[in-house]
């Protein structure tokens, strides 16, 4: 198992051993193949009980895997006739992301999504995957022309954030991702929105208002890296994994907390080790939320959208009346995720004022 992670290393070198054993019988010709058949059964148990159980931090190194798929590897495996289009009209052709028209089962869709590189070299010309505003208006020129010409928007989140250099704050990089947010949000034509690996802050969000957010199983999103939490709360990014542990990032959380409405599987060991298999369970869940989005009429996906972002969240609050009962219920009231402490503790200084 090449370019392993650290937690997999159990099982790289219990399958080193393994090939050390078959390589060795072959050369002394001797017969070893019971102790072969039990420690490949071993491989098989270990294999399960490692990837059954993954923690957030295992998750988020998974999501990071610098073999994992990138955007224009989905779209290779995934859509027909794809034509890449470029620029945003106004400063540079940002290659963090990219994007263009293509036929899903044969229906016309524009897709974008962020482009990590594939070595080095790759990477710094798309900055990591990081974009600037003149990405972020590039997107946004495709789906435009996408709700001009009623075709759906798919797009692929894989950002650890919007670019944080110099450059990207004197063109306005606040201003390109909120434009984003909002024009999404008024599109009248079918939007979902796939995290295929780490979905960061503003970066992500900005292609990520859509009627429908589906994540892969190993996938991250967050308003904030782990590493980015890390430096904040304890002043050392080292402690991402901490961080990550703590934040509820993973795609089983968010589901939960009803942020997405999909899990798309995995293959065990994460999405780099069977790209085709991946890209065909990605394919398949795109096809039928389009095909229950596109029976909509173009306000009515808009609402759908506006509901979808609307309900996301809850607090708690105390009627009035109810404050001063030691054994009064509490009602549940979906808004903001804030528990309204302080509303209730205005509340009691009422009460108390009123008594004296």
């Amino acid at each position: 198992m090449a370019n392993e992670l650290p937690f997999e290393k159990p099982l790289v070198d219990l399958r080193k051993k393994v090939d050390e054993l078959k390589r060795f019988g072959q050369e002394k010709g001797i017969d070893f193949s019971e102790e072969i058949t039990r420690l490949e059964l071993r491989c098989k148990q270990l294999e399960d009980e490692l990837y059954s159980e993954l923690s957030p931090a295992q998750k988020m190194h998974l999501a990071r895997h610098h073999q994992r798929p990138t955007s224009l590897d989905y779209i290779q495996s995934i859509f027909a006739d794809f034509v890449e289009l470029h620029g945003d009209r106004l400063f540079a052709d940002d290659l963090a992301i990219v994007g263009g028209i293509a036929r899903l089962n044969g229906v016309p869709v524009t897709v974008v999504g962020h482009q990590r590189g594939k070595d080095t070299r790759d990477n710094i010309a798309r900055f990591f995957g990081s974009p600037h505003p003149e990405g972020f208006r590039k997107a946004l020129r495709f789906m435009q022309q996408a709700d001009k010409f009623k075709r759906p928007i798919i797009t692929f989140i894989d950002t650890k954030g919007a670019y944080p250099g110099n450059t990207a704050e004197e063109r306005g990089q606040s201003e390109a991702i909120a434009r984003n947010l909002r024009e999404m949000a008024t599109f009248g034509v079918p939007i979902i929105c796939v995290v295929i690996g780490e979905g960061g802050s503003g970066g992500a969000l900005a292609l990520g208002v859509g009627n429908r957010v589906l994540m892969l199983e190993n996938a991250i999103y967050s308003a904030i890296s782990p590493n980015g939490a890390a430096s904040i709360l304890w002043k050392d990014a080292s402690k991402a994994d901490q961080a990550a542990e703590a934040m509820k990032i993973t795609a089983k959380d968010l589901k939960q907390f009803e942020i997405i409405e999909e899990i798309i599987p995995e293959p065990q060991g994460g999405a780099h080790r069977d790209l085709e298999a991946q890209a065909e369970s990605i394919k398949d869940a795109l096809w039928r939320h389009l095909k229950e989005l596109s029976a909509m009429t173009p306000e009515q996906l808009i609402e759908d959208r506006y509901n979808k972002f609307r309900k996301i969240g809850y607090f708690q609050e105390r009627q009035a009346s109810e404050a001063h009962e030691p054994n009064a219920s509490s009602e549940t009231v979906e808004q903001n995720g804030l528990v309204a402490d302080a509303e209730l503790s205005n509340v009691k200084n009422l009460a108390e004022s009123a008594k004296v």
